[in-house]
């Protein structure tokens, strides 16, 4: 692991919290099918032993940073389910379980429902396709969501009725950018980063009027995964490789902690894709 060191001006506003993750380790991984750009079953040459070791490096800096870490056992035969961000959305002690647009992935439903009844979450069912926070973040009380690859917009309005929170729809136009999470990050309520190529002319109309002091990712930071981040609104867990987008939030007071994942972006995955935030009731 390779952390950039921020400058003495780091945020110290509230934002900064003990957060509780929930992770998968890659022991099942592989690339096997295509269901994203990312994917290539013919050439991927995955290092299942690599992948292990980075995905410790990313529990490791988590919990280092004093987050609290656990973890959900792999199911064999789901190769993606390391990705346990698109597993549902948890807010206020509820999970609204995923509901996976492709049948490769939807093996991984009942495990996670499990998981979450077991440590004394409430579990709901969508109506909708959806795919957790792979395409929902949480801006302070309001949720940004995306739709156009993964995500049904239908499940927008029902997320909004469910949690009782302000959703803003963002629509993503660019499939190598087919979740949220691969173009967008909130750093603190208020404050997010996100590669404005990623999204629909309206939308990205929309994230300018919201956020006009936003950091913006170059096409380089977002091949790189860049926007694939985790922020607890002081350290940002970020991928390696995402040179200028890093520096620029050192600019800003951030602690940037450079992670290679670059095993696991062989499926189109990276920090953020392995990490579901756990929120307990507000």
């Amino acid at each position: 692991m390779t952390d950039v060191q921020a400058q003495p001006t780091a945020p110290t506003s509230a934002a900064t919290t003990t957060r509780r993750f929930l992770m998968c380790p890659p022991v099942h991984f592989d690339v096997v099918y295509q269901i994203n750009p990312w994917m290539d079953p013919e050439h991927a040459h995955v290092d299942r032993g690599v992948a292990c070791d980075q995905w410790q490096h990313l529990r490791r800096a988590y919990e280092q940073a004093g987050h609290r870490v656990e973890t959900i056992a792999p199911g064999g035969g789901l190769p993606d389910m390391v990705f346990a961000a698109n597993s549902a959305l948890v807010l206020d002690g509820i999970a609204l379980l995923a509901n996976f647009r492709h049948g490769e992935r939807r093996g991984e439903e009942p495990l996670y429902e499990r998981w979450f009844r077991a440590h004394g979450f409430s579990v709901l069912h969508s109506k909708y396709v959806h795919e957790g926070e792979g395409d929902f973040a949480l801006d302070g009380d309001t949720i940004l969501a995306g739709t156009g690859f993964r995500t049904d917009v239908e499940s927008h309005r029902e997320v909004a009725s469910l949690f009782d929170r302000e959703v803003v729809t963002l629509e993503l136009v660019n499939p190598r950018f087919y979740h949220l999470d691969t173009a967008l990050f909130v750093l603190r309520p208020g404050e997010i980063a996100y590669y404005p190529d990623a999204f629909s002319a309206t939308s990205r109309a929309q994230l300018l009027r919201r956020y006009p002091d936003a950091i913006i990712a170059d096409a380089d930071d977002a091949a790189a995964f860049g926007c694939n981040a985790a922020s607890d609104g002081e350290h940002v867990f970020i991928p390696a490789g995402a040179q200028a987008l890093t520096a620029r939030l050192v600019e800003r007071g951030y602690q940037p902690h450079a992670l290679d994942l670059s095993e696991l972006r062989k499926a189109g995955g990276s920090v953020k894709c392995c990490t579901l935030e756990l929120r307990s009731a507000r």
